[in-house]
């Protein structure tokens, strides 16, 4: 691929750093963004430095903050017995939207993956740890993506937490709601029969 003028081969060369994004679709956005009104791409620019200024992480929970903590850690209402795991701060909003815990939650950012040279040791499994005591948990929910990554490193959570005498559970995993068996591949309709439940 050929280079351009300095400015613009500097913008493709930082999109291109992002996760996903190839060569091909960094030029693409690069000449999108070129083509923007002067205001709108301003508009993005400080929208990009307003959320790096303001925005951290929960030194809790690991979830975005922009105060001390974030909202859920400090929402009193929440129960501080149970901690949903999950891999990123998308993941909460995930199971937000579900209505159906009322717990608190721990970033691990990211799963453990020796393809890419991540372990344990770079992700938040020490600080999930210290907060066993601290808070009286009673209950470690894994809800890492259901995928070799995630589900290593469910394993590698449940058997560092299960010893310590905490319930751990792991999210069920199946057959989509609407979805047909013909096009179910093994590992999914196998998890659909292991989590299999009695008719009330």
């Amino acid at each position: 691929m050929s280079t351009y003028a300095g400015p613009v081969q500097d913008l493709i060369d930082q999109l291109g750093r992002m996760p996903g994004v190839g060569p091909k679709s960094a030029q693409r956005i690069a000449f999108h963004l070129l083509k923007l009104p002067r205001d709108d791409a301003l508009r993005l620019a400080g929208a990009i430095v307003e959320a790096k200024d303001k925005v951290t992480f929960c030194p809790r929970c690991f979830n975005i903050a922009e105060g001390a903590e974030c909202g859920i850690c400090s929402d009193p209402r929440r129960d501080t017995t149970v901690i949903c795991v999950v891999e990123e701060p998308k993941d909460i909003v995930s199971v937000e939207k579900t209505g159906e815990f009322r717990g608190r939650y721990h970033v691990l950012q990211g799963a453990i993956s020796p393809i890419d040279g991540v372990g344990p040791d770079q992700l938040r499994v020490k600080e999930l740890l210290g907060r066993l005591d601290d808070e009286a948990v009673t209950e470690i929910i894994l809800c890492t993506n259901p995928n070799l990554e995630g589900e290593a490193t469910a394993m590698y959570l449940s058997r560092l937490i299960k010893p310590l005498g905490i319930r751990v559970t792991r999210i069920a995993s199946g057959l989509p709601v609407g979805g047909d068996l013909e096009y179910a591949d093994e590992l999914t309709l196998g998890r659909a029969l292991e989590g299999r439940r009695e008719i009330e």
